[in-house]
């Protein structure tokens, strides 16, 4: 076993070890979840495959492992991402209600967007988004916006992870990026052209909490004909400060 001695875990413990494997990490290989886990190959080939059974795991044509659906569902139903759901959804559906495109409530997970809710109008472009996805921060709105206020280290994890570029508008060198992010924060909003859909554009903003901490985003995602109509920004812009308001954000001077 990697790091040597008896492992008196038990088996539940083991396999909580390989779920927080992938804390930071979009995927592994299983000898890497079984170096990250402290687990022999052979006990970690038996347990990553109960968890591909179960659906917490999901094995990529590439041999290599990604965490299943049913374990980021598991996730957005936590109290916390459910209370932060509650909050705004009246925000939600009202930015559903002038826009008719999709609107979708986010928060970050290592290098990652969980969309926490996802609410769509009938002619609203395709996207793969739902709830429960989990994307990369540096190709979606509002994982740019999760990104420029994370923590320092964060946008170091996501260069040393060989970000994918999935479009050619997809910014992953770092001084794109960083330029990138610099804007966000200074603007307080992500407009993003066809960088993970072709066809689509999104406009996302930040949700802050009673500290200030930035929790969450918002966005919406539309045809890339309507990228110049004004209400987009006004109406993301809007929605987040409903919700960080709802929980308990005042910006300087209010």
């Amino acid at each position: 076993m990697a790091g040597g001695g008896a492992d008196s875990r038990s088996v539940a413990e083991k396999l909580f070890a390989i779920a927080d494997a992938f804390a930071g990490r979009e995927d592994l290989s299983l000898s890497e979840i079984a170096s990250r886990a402290r687990l022999p190959l052979s006990t970690a080939h038996r347990l990553v495959g109960e968890w591909v059974e179960w659906g917490g795991l999901v094995r990529g044509d590439d041999g290599r492992y990604r965490v299943g659906m049913r374990l980021w569902r598991l996730g957005v139903r936590q109290p916390t991402a459910l209370r932060l759901r509650r909050i705004a959804m009246p925000y939600l559906r009202d930015l559903l209600e002038s826009t008719g495109e999709h609107v979708h409530l986010a928060v970050r997970d290592g290098l990652g967007a969980i969309y926490l809710e996802r609410l769509s109008g009938p002619g609203a472009v395709p996207v793969i988004s739902d709830v429960g996805s989990r994307l990369p921060l540096h190709a979606t709105g509002v994982g740019l916006v999760l990104l420029a206020h994370a923590p320092t280290e964060v946008f170091d994890e996501v260069l040393a992870s060989n970000p994918r570029r999935y479009l050619p508008n997809t910014l992953t060198d770092e001084r794109g990026l960083r330029r990138r992010l610099a804007e966000i924060r200074s603007f307080g909003l992500s407009t993003s052209v066809e960088e993970l859909t072709v066809g689509a554009f999104s406009v996302a903003a930040p949700v802050r909490d009673a500290s200030g901490e930035v929790v969450a985003a918002v966005s919406i995602i539309a045809h890339v004909e309507r990228v110049g109509e004004p209400q987009f920004a006004l109406g993301v812009r809007m929605a987040a400060r409903g919700v960080s308001s709802a929980l308990g954000f005042r910006a300087p001077g209010e």
